[in-house]
C-alpha cells in the first residue's frame, strides 16, 4: 500500500511539533495570533507547510460549517 503522507510531510510536522514545544510556533498568516498550544493545531500547521512545499499530503477536508452557511433564509 502506498504512503498517504510523504517523508517530507512528516519532517515538516516534526519540525512544527518541536517549534511548538520551544514556544516559537505562532498562529495566523503573519504569526501575530499568539503561540500555538494545542498538539492538533501544530500538526495542522506542519501539514499545511508541507502542502505549500509540494510534499505529498492529502487535500484538506472541508469543514461542516461551510456546508451549513449555504442554507437558504426562509421568508
Amino acid at each position: 500500500m502506498a504512503r498517504k503522507y510523504s517523508k517530507g510531510a512528516s519532517k515538516s510536522v516534526k519540525s512544527a511539533m518541536h517549534r511548538r514545544k520551544k514556544g516559537t510556533l505562532k498562529r495566523g498568516k503573519s504569526g501575530h495570533g499568539g503561540k500555538v498550544k494545542s498538539r492538533r493545531q501544530a500538526i495542522a500547521i506542519g501539514l499545511s507547510e508541507a502542502r505549500k512545499k509540494g510534499a505529498k499530503v492529502p487535500p484538506k477536508k472541508s469543514s461542516s460549517r461551510k456546508k451549513s452557511s449555504s442554507r437558504r433564509k426562509s421568508s
